[in-house]
């Protein structure tokens, strides 16, 4: 998979965003989450782009925005404007499979709080929610809930099939989001507002990359 992230910033209300430039000082105003222009600062490591994201910023007259301080835990809460990682995808985007999420939920050992996610290569994996971080993981394209009951995760979730059979339309609903959107960490809708499963399985086979 051909991958590299834009940074982009955006204001609190959503309505105005700019991009971080190749001298990875100056910011242009952009459109959240367009394509990538030749300007744009391409980081095509993981872990470098994460020491970009969570970061608040404020305007300066010189480079459009500067970096203020790195975000702690519940400074979301707080108005400003802050950095993301933009996801642009070079190849194509796979269809999750149903088969491999299952073997890896019958993988986990009930009791410890588990994070079920979709990979950015479209893989399902896992992670103990109490050793591993979940904000600002970019690792993590669309996420669901964190369990422990082994009526939601372990061998004996993995054996109801209405559950795994939602749970799975959910992901693809999420992963068609994600997608269409560059988001990351896109949690997984509520199964009452899911369309068809066919309907997310098409657009992500129909989706192309930059």
């Amino acid at each position: 998979m051909k991958f590299f992230f834009t940074i982009d910033a955006l204001s609190a209300t959503g309505d105005k965003a700019w991009r971080l430039q190749q001298d990875q000082k100056s910011w242009r105003p952009c459109t959240y989450a367009e394509s990538a222009s030749d300007e744009d600062a391409r980081i095509f490591e993981t872990s470098e782009s994460e020491g970009w994201t969570c970061r608040k910023l404020k305007k300066d007259s010189d480079h459009g925005l500067i970096i203020k301080e790195k975000t702690g835990t519940f400074d979301f809460l707080v108005r400003g404007i802050y950095s993301h990682a933009v996801l642009h995808r070079l190849s194509a985007a796979p269809l999750p499979d149903k088969e491999q999420m299952l073997t890896e939920m019958r993988s986990l050992k009930p009791g410890t709080p588990w994070l079920l996610y979709l990979n950015i290569a479209g893989q399902f994996v896992s992670l103990d929610s109490n050793n591993a971080k979940i904000i600002g993981n970019l690792d993590i394209a669309v996420r669901g809930e964190i369990a422990s009951s082994e009526e939601y995760i372990g061998p004996k979730a993995a054996e109801n099939k209405h559950m795994m059979d939602e749970l799975y339309h959910q992901f693809l609903a999420g992963w068609d989001e994600h997608l269409q959107t560059s988001q990351m960490a896109v949690f997984i809708p509520d199964a009452g507002k899911l369309k068809e499963e066919s309907f997310y399985a098409d657009r992500i086979q129909n989706w192309q990359s930059e």
